[in-house]
């Protein structure tokens, strides 16, 4: 977990019964998560070690959280549940579909999605977020897996009336403030291989919308880490959002989009719950 206080920014661990954590510029502070990745090696294990010995209990509700860190790359991948394919009247792909979003769509938890001035159609997407920590190229799907440094929690927010304007999706899924991440990374030796298995479940204002689990997952975590390897190479903090399953507000008869003062939470098995509210942009 990632945070920010009076005293700066900071980083904590989930030592079971609660979070203990440091302040950059604290002697003995690890690092940023960013940082640790980059370091590579045991520089992760070695900063659970030290924030569990020399940590100090954090309470999530009196910091304000950040994302895990702040990507390098967002490589998301659209029509990945058949279900949510089916939903959108599309074939199923028999090759990803890649997008990016960019680093001014994220949001923190517990921090606003904004519905933006031009739209009513503010949808929810919940989805597992992959993020690299050993960088590659040409990277063997059998050794892709090797490349992930942990998991986390993903709501691809979308203004649906601007991404189905035109056959790019880069405009619906770029409006500043609609990409929440967080609100932890969860490393992945704490996870079954590819995080597949896990519940997936987003909630509006505490109704269920999507149900579903990471291993419908048409192309599976390993697979994306080789494809996408093949045109770029993947450095540390880049992060792949896996895609979304059925539900979606744009689906929905009649549709279902969030609104202002309403809570969107997605909630992932083993990972966590992000939460934020809708607000209306100023």
């Amino acid at each position: 977990m990632s945070y920010l206080t009076d005293a700066g920014a900071g980083l904590a661990v989930d030592a079971g019964d609660r979070y203990l954590g440091m302040v950059e510029g604290e002697p003995g502070y690890p690092g940023s998560l960013l940082a640790l990745i980059e370091a590579g090696g045991d520089a992760l294990a070695g900063a659970g070690v030290a924030l569990r010995e020399q940590g100090w209990p954090v309470d999530p509700n009196a910091v304000t959280l950040l994302p895990p860190l702040m990507p390098g790359k967002i490589l998301c991948v659209g029509l990945n549940y058949a279900d949510h394919a089916a939903e959108s009247n599309m074939a199923l792909p028999e090759f990803p579909t890649l997008f990016s979003r960019f680093a001014a769509s994220v949001v923190a938890p517990g921090a606003p999605i904004r519905l933006p001035r031009v739209s009513a159609a503010l949808d929810y997407e919940g989805e597992l977020a992959v993020i690299i920590g050993t960088p590659g190229r040409y990277i063997a799907k059998e050794a892709a897996l090797d490349h992930v440094a942990g998991y986390s929690v993903f709501n691809d927010a979308t203004i649906r009336d601007y991404q189905l304007r035109t056959s790019q999706w880069t405009i619906g899924k770029n409006f500043d403030g609609t990409g929440p991440f967080g609100p932890v990374m969860v490393t992945a030796d704490a996870l079954p291989p590819g995080a597949s298995g896990l519940k997936i479940e987003t909630r509006l204002d505490g109704e269920v919308m999507q149900r579903s689990s990471t291993d419908r997952l048409i192309f599976d975590v390993a697979t994306l880490i080789a494809v996408i390897s093949e045109a770029m190479a993947l450095e540390p903090g880049d992060v792949i959002i896996t895609g979304t399953p059925a539900g979606v507000g744009g689906a929905r008869k009649p549709q279902r989009f969030m609104q202002p003062g309403e809570v969107c939470e997605v909630e992932i098995e083993g990972i966590g719950i992000l939460s934020n509210a809708i607000v209306a942009d100023a």
